[in-house]
């Protein structure tokens, strides 16, 4: 089955329906999910939730079945294919929140560390055993896990294949919170935290925080003016601050 994707209210809402399978990702799967994250991107939607049918799973990672017997070139394919897909979902001008309940394998925990936000039920379980298989994660774990957990617990869980229960991963901040109760309900509540501020103030910021993975200090400094001095000239800006002096709730309309 392919991922569902509904509205509830301001948030998008995708569901991995693959529950048989423990939501693998084929590759079928990857190409569907590339054009949701297209159509989101497209919509009027303040957040998006991304959870995985079932009982068992989030995703379990890749269809291994499809793995197997391929050409190098194909391997490598396969590989840009799952890191432009979530690439897109990282690209989002809305912040994402993935709600892990089961597991998170592999590619299914690549595609929450593209998520703006991770969320865990106290049943999740989450790693990247790909070096159980003699492979190394493909789909953009070696570069997005370090950016989150620090590089030793990354290396630690790569080169051990571990896996991680919510309440570790909750102290290793590769989870921001653990949250009962059905995970598209916990999602959505989570997301309504931030879907009232202008998506424009909430994309600088992001971007801001972003570039302090990727610089050094005084030049995060600078790229944190620029895209601060860009929030102020947006009609957003000038209604939250006059909000503000007139003790009233502002209403931003995302310019």
């Amino acid at each position: 089955m392919m991922p569902r994707l509904e509205r509830r209210g301001a948030v998008a809402l995708v569901t991995l329906d693959r529950p048989e399978a423990l939501n693998a990702l084929s590759f079928a799967i990857l190409r569907r999910l590339g054009e949701v994250f297209d159509e989101v991107a497209a919509s009027d939607a303040r957040a998006l939730v991304i959870t995985g049918a079932g009982e068992r799973a989030f995703c379990a990672g890749a269809d291994l079945p499809e793995l197997r017997g391929r050409a190098l070139l194909e391997q490598k394919r396969g590989a840009e294919l799952g890191q432009a897909v979530f690439a897109r979902l990282d690209a989002l001008p809305m912040p994402s929140v993935a709600v892990i309940h089961g597991f998170a394998f592999g590619g299914g925990l690549e595609l929450a560390l593209a998520c703006t936000f991770r969320l865990a039920t106290p049943a999740a379980r989450m790693g990247l055993p790909e070096i159980k298989l003699g492979l190394i994660p493909g789909y953009g774990g070696t570069q997005r896990l370090p950016r989150v957990v620090g590089q030793a617990r990354a290396m630690e869980m790569i080169l051990s294949g571990r896996t991680l229960r919510a309440e570790e991963a909750e102290r290793w901040g590769l989870v921001n919170r653990i949250v009962e109760g059905d995970p598209a309900e916990a999602g959505c509540a989570f997301a309504a935290e931030f879907t009232g501020y202008g998506l424009p103030a909430l994309g600088f910021a992001r971007a801001a925080v972003a570039r302090a993975q990727d610089l050094p200090l005084h030049e995060g400094l600078k790229a944190e003016a620029e895209l601060s001095t860009l929030a102020y000239r947006t009609e957003d800006a000038e209604e939250g601050m006059a909000a503000f002096a007139e003790k009233r709730k502002p209403e931003f309309r995302d310019r």
